[in-house]
Order: structure tokens, then sequence, then C-alpha cells
């Protein structure tokens, strides 16, 4: 069995946490929320066996990396500034870069910053989405099509608040959210986004009877004990800057992505069912699309929930570069 090192490293200003296996060109894969870098551990040994450098760190403000405090150190400059130095500090020219949820935001602004360093590109849940000259800002846009309700972007917002809905039972809100928007529900029984403006995300799903097959009560331990640690402010910034990024990048409007690209995601995943026109509209984007997969029977955390079809899908992308 290839071994597995966990270290700390520094980049681009702060102390990284990593997991890191294999040998061979590098291959960076960054989680979303509310994760870790553990969200990767399927693809770890998967991409390492098959003669890859995988690294997954914890990025910044989760687990055993950094939270600088202001909430501006979590803007999409500093997040890519995080990738870019962390590839610098292996000793490294370039990389393939992966991402999940927030992740795949993080990695797709990688390769349009840095197309030198950033060679080939995998996202998996949220779809590349271009940003257009004008329109509201994006809580703005969320606020109008929320109506009476609120959405939990916006539910994100407020400083404090979502800390403490979330905070007050780590367990029960992990379990909530994996759970909820994993493949396992109903479409009825899943976590809303949407919710009335007196309540909160913590009690938007019912915590099931039994998890899913694919998490275990180690898992969620792993994700518990962390969170029980950190809390979830670190995370919860990235959210509070997505105003603040749109205002930094009007030069980004109508961008194509022209590295090589896979697209994955769950086929009942509530955030396909949010962005579908941008995921049918892909190849417009991104003309060097090399696949675009939406697997039956997973949800949201698709590497996770189906890792051995996850892991046929990026090596064979990888191997094909």
């Amino acid at each position: 069995m290839m071994e597995r090192r966990d270290y700390t490293i520094e980049t681009n200003g702060i102390e990284m946490h990593v997991a890191e296996m294999g040998a061979g060109p590098l291959v960076l894969l960054c989680h979303g929320f509310p994760e870790l870098g553990y969200s990767w551990r399927h693809q770890l040994p998967a991409l390492a066996e098959a003669g890859f450098r995988v690294v997954a760190p914890d990025q910044r403000g989760y687990g055993r990396t950094e939270r600088p405090e202001p909430i501006e150190a979590y803007d999409i400059f500093q997040l890519t500034g995080d990738m870019v130095g962390l590839v610098h500090a292996l000793g490294e020219d370039e990389a393939v870069i992966a991402g999940h949820d927030w992740g795949s935001m993080v990695a797709w602004h990688c390769t349009l910053f840095r197309p030198d360093m950033f060679r080939a590109l995998a996202l998996l849940s949220v779809p590349y989405t271009p940003r257009p000259w004008e329109g509201p800002s994006p809580t703005e846009l969320m606020k109008r099509m929320s109506g009476r309700d609120t959405f939990y972007i916006v539910y994100f917002q407020e400083p404090g608040r979502a800390e403490k809905d979330l905070e007050a039972d780590v367990r029960k809100s992990m379990v909530g959210m994996l759970s909820g928007l994993s493949g396992n529900p109903s479409r009825e029984e899943r976590l809303k986004f949407f919710f009335i403006k007196s309540g909160g995300m913590a009690g938007a799903s019912d915590l099931p009877e039994t998890l899913p097959a694919w998490l275990t009560e180690a898992d969620v331990a792993v994700y518990t004990r962390t969170f029980e640690q950190t809390g979830f402010r670190g995370g919860l910034n990235w959210y509070r800057n997505m105003d603040r990024n749109w205002a930094m990048t009007p030069f980004l409007s109508g961008a194509r992505i022209l590295q090589p690209t896979l697209f994955i995601a769950g086929r009942a995943d509530p955030v396909v069912d949010m962005t579908r026109a941008s995921i049918e509209g892909m190849e417009t984007q991104v003309p060097n699309l090399k696949n675009k997969v939406l697997l039956p029977g997973a949800g949201h955390w698709v590497q996770q929930e189906l890792p051995d079809q996850v892991n046929d899908l990026l090596l064979g992308f990888l191997k094909g570069l």
C-alpha cells in the first residue's frame, strides 16, 4: 500500500495542511463547503497508484490550515494565490487542478489566472459559469429570486448567524448536510436551499434514521471533531466574499477556459437543477471540454458517493492529457 504523507507547508503567507500520495505529474484536489481534504480520501490512493503525485489540502479557513480573521482574507485572489503558492512550495512548475463545490470555483479561477501553470481542469458538481459584463451582484440576484424565502447563501452573509446555528450541534449539522444533499433522500426530503426567513439551514432537513451507505460513522466523526475545533467561520467567509469577488473581476466577463477539462456531477445533485443552463452550454464556454458526465445515483458529494466511478473518469481524463 502506498504511503500517505500528512504535513504542513507554507503558501501565500499561511500554513496549509496537505495530504499527499504518489509520485509523478502533480494533481491538486480542492474541496468544497463544508468539507476538508478528507473528502478526497478515495481519490488519493487511486490516482497515486496510477502514477500521479496527488495533493489534497485543507484549504484556507479549514481543518489544520490557518484561519485568518478578516473576511477579506478569503477573496478569490487569496484562494487562488494559495494554490499557486502550493505548486511552488511543492517544487513543481505546473499541475492539473480538480475542484468540487467551492473548490470548482477556485480551480477554474486558477486556470483563468495562471494558464501557464494549470494545464488541465476537472470540475465536480459545480460547472463553469462565466460572468456577464453587467447585472446585479450575486447576493442581490439571489435575494430577487428568493421571494419571501431566504436563499442559503444570503443567510450565510451575516457574520455569526450561520456559525451559531451550525455550531449548536455540529454532528447534526454535518449529517444533515452530507445526507440531505446526497443522492439518497427523495426530492422532497432533500436539504432545502430556500427556507423561511425566520429559520436557518440547521433545521432545513430531517436527519436520516441511518447513515447513507457511502458515509460511515468514522467519516462523520472526522468532520464533526474537526468542525467542533475550528467552527465554520472560515468556510462561511468564502461566501461573504462573493460580491467582493464580483466587483474585482469584471475583466473575466465572458472569459473562456481553454485547457482540457472534465466535468462530473451526480444526477440527483440539487446544484445540477440550479445550474442546468451552464451545464448544457459548457461546450461553448469550455471549447476543450473532454467529457461531461452526470452519474445516476449520486447527489452533491459525488466523489464520496460513487468513488470508483469518479476515479475511473478522473484517471481516463488524466491519462489522456
